[in-house]
């Protein structure tokens, strides 16, 4: 790899391809925690890289990667419980961060609230939950987290998530990294949860909306925060290290970056 940065634009760029979507396809093929109502079905190490990948490579590399890893994971073997659309969770993560290292944080925004409302407006979606406490039964909203990570989203942070990763100090790096994952992977959460509806509730037939409403939801109330939170502690101890490592290594030779056909992925100090 430290011969990368001598090739060609178009050249590098195929290369990356290349190497990260392999390498994505390697981690779709590591289980990590069970995909609830969906037999056989596992999430995988490469919901951690995600973030990473946007980071990285931004949206145009960082989709591909993950579109054409996502497509070889399938063919050695990785099974596709979402009929062939199961790149659309991490792609959607993937682009969202590598967007906001271009600075467009209000595409951004209109993305994740589209997939918000879309996921609200959904007739297999519960909008809120009957949690049972006690003798009393107390009702919460479902996405109540995704709600949290929109906020972050639009807030200052959401700005400065990009800059301080570009940052390449440490301390700045894993900030900016905790953030972005954080949004990003509550995005791809509510893209898993609208193609979970569309396929098993009303494409398939799996599940009623009855379903939905008194099993499926309840039961994943209580375990995507966890889920979630642990994907963000994961990509800040992996991506820390590697974000500084290759983005002063690899993209930085004699001031060149990473080709993308639609700008630079970076943000400029």
């Amino acid at each position: 790899m430290s011969d990368i940065s001598k090739l060609g634009n178009k050249t590098k760029l195929i290369a990356f391809i290349a190497i990260f979507a392999a390498l994505f396809a390697v981690l779709r093929r590591i289980p990590t925690v069970p995909m609830v109502g969906v037999a056989g079905a596992y999430f995988s190490l490469s919901d951690v890289a995600a973030p990473i990948y946007g980071a990285i490579l931004g949206p145009f590399t960082g989709g591909l990667s993950v579109v054409l890893g996502t497509f070889l994971a399938v063919a050695l073997g990785r099974a596709s419980p979402f009929l062939g659309l199961d790149f659309l969770p991490a792609a959607v993560n993937v682009i969202a961060i590598g967007l906001l290292f271009k600075r467009k944080w209000g595409v951004v925004v209109i993305l994740n609230a589209v997939l918000l409302f879309t996921f609200l407006l959904h007739p297999f979606t519960s909008i809120l939950v009957d949690i049972p406490i006690g003798e009393t039964t107390f009702s919460f909203p479902f996405a109540w987290l995704h709600i949290v990570a929109f906020v972050v989203l639009i807030s200052p942070l959401g700005r400065k998530a990009a800059q301080w990763v570009s940052t390449l100090e440490t301390h700045n790096i894993a900030k900016g990294i905790a953030v972005l994952a954080f949004v990003g992977t509550m995005m791809q959460h509510l893209m898993g949860n609208l193609l979970y509806e569309i396929i098993f509730g009303q494409v398939l037939q799996y599940y009623s909306q009855v379903d939905f409403a008194t099993v499926v939801w309840p039961s994943v109330f209580f375990l995507y925060p966890v889920e979630r939170f642990a994907l963000v502690i994961f990509a800040v101890v992996v991506g820390t290290p590697l974000v500084r490592i290759l983005k002063k290594s690899l993209f930085a030779d004699s001031n060149s970056k990473l080709p993308d056909p639609v700008k630079n992925s970076t943000v400029a100090p």
